[in-house]
């Protein structure tokens, strides 16, 4: 090391360790200390609920770099240790044993907790959420049991778990407060679609249904209550009702929040020497003129590059259009772009629906594409892309036409 910059990454998951390879990347030569909760050498989140709970994939092969090449690159790691606070006038952080670091430049990476809920028996032994490698081991243990587990929420989360468990030969119950599942991220054209593929498989789906109660014997669950009375019964309950961003530290900080740490396009809070990544970054981003925040792979993934230039003085821009993806059964889908619940007009679909080969776009009033989301067809995601950032009206009907390219 030659600069006595010293640079802190406070979260230990795959945005921090993208930061911290984007730092050496751009040649910075100063000091790096990256600081994680977990005892884990940061790892990549979305197999938890998809190879790893099926037994495709160990940690080894998620975890974004080996201990080697943190000691090659001369990053610190200061594993299992949680920052407590932050002082952004003396630029330092303040760890368990009381000690501080001094930091020249800081960046949030802190990522979100699994939501709760405030119900009698949500206490209960057998009563989990899914987070952590350590979350998602457990949750393979009970599927080698071949036991009832109850799913509440049909988000991402619940329905990636309720399919890795059917696969496994678990009897599963998924119960959703909403007309359909996925209604927030899909709509309810594209929820129905989800909701059959679960009920094909042999999910008990409860749809528009409320949890009273998570019933418990001696302090472990057996069911859960809805608010008709009837009681679905289980071995374990999961609970996968969503996540929110961690940022504590940034409001303690002083720093700008709201449903998230405020950044700008460069990734930059409302303190010139902090930026924030990943699921705790609320973006003003330049493509839809508005502030979004996006808990998915590809931000933790892509946002640090932009971070990383950002602490280094050199210009960049966070403009990526929001992508994720799921595998369930045999259905595997992309979804590009961002169409918020109540601002798209309708749904146009090229393909096949009953087949679930197709390709489904949301567009607004002036048929403008506003998301695409490819299920079980591939290689389309760059013209998905092209189609949204060009900001034209499309012909609804040419664009249903698979005749028609893309």
């Amino acid at each position: 090391m030659t600069s006595d910059r010293h640079f802190v990454i406070v979260g230990g998951g795959l945005a921090g360790a993208k930061v911290a390879e984007a730092l050496r990347d751009n040649d910075f030569d100063g000091k790096v200390t990256l600081i994680g909760a977990e005892e884990h050498l940061p790892y990549e989140r979305p197999p938890l609920s998809k190879e790893h709970l099926l037994g495709k994939k160990g940690l080894a092969e998620f975890t974004v770099d080996a201990a080697q090449w943190y000691r090659d690159h001369h990053v610190e790691l200061l594993l299992g240790t949680t920052v407590m606070a932050i002082d952004a006038g003396a630029k330092t952080v303040t760890l368990p044993d009381d000690s501080t670091l001094t930091y020249d430049k800081l960046a949030l990476a802190t990522g979100s907790t699994p939501r709760t809920l405030p119900l009698p028996g949500a206490d209960a032994a057998n009563v989990y959420t899914l987070r952590t490698i350590d979350d998602s081991d457990t949750l393979i243990e009970l599927f080698a049991q071949d036991r009832r587990l109850a799913i509440i929420g049909a988000g991402w989360i619940g329905l990636e778990v309720a399919a890795a468990a059917r696969t496994k030969g678990v009897t599963v119950s998924v119960i959703e407060s909403a007309e359909q599942p996925l209604l927030g991220a899909l709509g309810p054209e594209m929820g129905a679609v989800f909701a059959d593929l679960h009920r094909a498989h042999g999910v008990d789906l409860r749809l528009g249904a409320s949890v009273e109660e998570i019933v418990t014997r001696e302090g472990v669950a057996t069911g859960v209550r809805l608010g008709d009375g009837t009681e679905v019964p289980a071995d374990a309950v999961l609970v996968a009702v969503g996540a929110a961003p961690n940022t504590g530290l940034a409001e303690a900080a002083g720093l700008a929040v709201d449903n998230g740490v405020l950044v700008d396009a460069s990734l930059v809070t409302s303190d010139p020497d902090i930026v924030a990544v990943g699921d705790i970054a609320a973006e003003e981003h330049p493509h839809y003129g508005r502030r979004i925040r996006v808990e998915h792979w590809a931000n933790a993934l892509n946002q640090p590059a932009v971070a990383a230039a950002t602490l280094l003085g050199k210009p960049a821009t966070y403009d990526r259009l929001p992508y994720f993806f799921t595998d369930q059964y045999d259905l595997g889908m992309e979804y590009t772009g961002y169409a918020a619940p109540g601002a798209y007009e309708r749904v146009v679909i090229r393909g096949d629906l009953d087949a679930r080969e197709f390709v489904a776009f949301w567009l607004d009033a002036r048929n403008r594409v506003l998301a695409g989301m490819n299920v079980n067809v591939w290689d389309v995601t760059d013209r998905i892309k092209e189609l949204i950032t060009a900001g034209e009206p499309v012909d609804p009907d040419r664009l249903a036409d698979p005749s028609t390219p893309l």
